[in-house]
């Protein structure tokens, strides 16, 4: 019982960070019915930039103090996630409003390949470190319930913890603050929003910034765990079957789909892996995501596209 419950645990906690990287993608797309290619990228992106800050700054200012300049390396990289979310907004999508979901999904994917060739350019392409202090030691859980106790990585248990209270935080404002609900109003439909006042540049400034907060502590989890690498980009990969699982246009449906997909993984390659051979990790998503899409197309918790049209 004891390994087993040590990898669903694992599985948990992997799965509240893939739903993190989910619900920028769900984010998007109910703001503005596109799915949004450069969410692999944002992470990347906003990871790199905090791992510059939080060389340059101390270096600048004079001062060598760790949480210091982590939080104004996070501050200093908000802002500038901010601030690609209005030049998304003026630049691109401003200039497609109410054009076919097609046009703006390339859109997205321009802006992808954008920010990682920039992110490069401004940051560099070495393999940078983000130390925000998270205990990196193993610790054993229930040790009165099981022999031996359950070994938990803490850094996997802070961090599932961070990305947790993030998407409750995220899921409550979209559901009960105004302007979540003009955020989903967007998404029904684009002009008649426009046409009861609500702001289209304004809207899509927020839930790119929304999706940028939530890349940018996605970036600075994962570049704490691996370190900040390209190959973060990545991360929207593995991101794709949660949100097609849970559906495209529900947040809880992240959050889910990120749990199924992360313990289903673990539990498969621990304890099919060494009957089938290795590897199952990395295509196990997608394999569960078409039989899901054999049964309800719109993924577990998302409404059909056909009825939001």
């Amino acid at each position: 019982m004891g390994p087993f419950l040590e990898t669903l645990f694992g599985g948990l906690m992997s799965g509240m960070l893939y739903s993190l990287v989910a619900l920028g993608f769900v984010l998007i797309f109910k703001a503005s019915g596109v799915f949004n290619f450069a969410q692999g990228a944002m992470v990347l992106f906003a990871a790199l930039a905090m791992a510059r800050f939080s060389e340059w700054i101390p270096a600048l200012m004079g001062f060598d103090n760790k949480l210091l300049a982590n939080l104004l390396a996070f501050g200093g990289a908000m802002l500038l996630m901010v601030l690609v979310a209005f030049l998304i907004e003026r630049l691109v999508l401003g200039k497609l409003v109410n054009q076919e979901g097609v046009t703006l999904l390339m859109a997205t994917l321009g802006v992808a390949y954008f920010l990682d060739g920039f992110g490069q350019t401004l940051f560099g392409s070495d393999i940078y470190k983000i130390d925000i202090g998270l205990p990196k030691d193993p610790i054993f859980l229930l040790e009165s319930t099981f022999e031996g106790g359950l070994l938990v990585n803490k850094e996997d248990l802070y961090a599932a913890g961070i990305a947790a209270a993030l998407v409750i935080g995220l899921s409550a404002f979209f559901q009960y603050t105004s302007t979540g609900r003009a955020l989903r109003a967007v998404a029904d439909d684009h002009q008649a929003a426009q046409s009861i006042g609500i702001p289209l540049s304004r809207v899509w400034v927020i839930v790119w910034s929304v999706a940028g907060f939530a890349a940018l502590v996605a970036g600075v989890i994962w570049g704490s765990k691996l370190g900040v690498q390209f190959s973060l980009t990545l991360l929207a990969l593995k991101a794709l079957p949660v949100v097609i699982l849970g559906g495209l246009t529900s947040v809880p449906g992240a959050i889910i789909g990120g749990l199924i997909l992360g313990v289903g993984e673990k539990l498969s390659e621990v304890f099919l892996g060494p009957h089938i051979g290795g590897g199952i990790e990395i295509w196990f998503g997608y394999v569960l995501v078409l039989f899901v899409l054999l049964v309800r197309p719109q993924g577990l918790f998302g409404e059909k596209i056909i009825d939001r049209v």
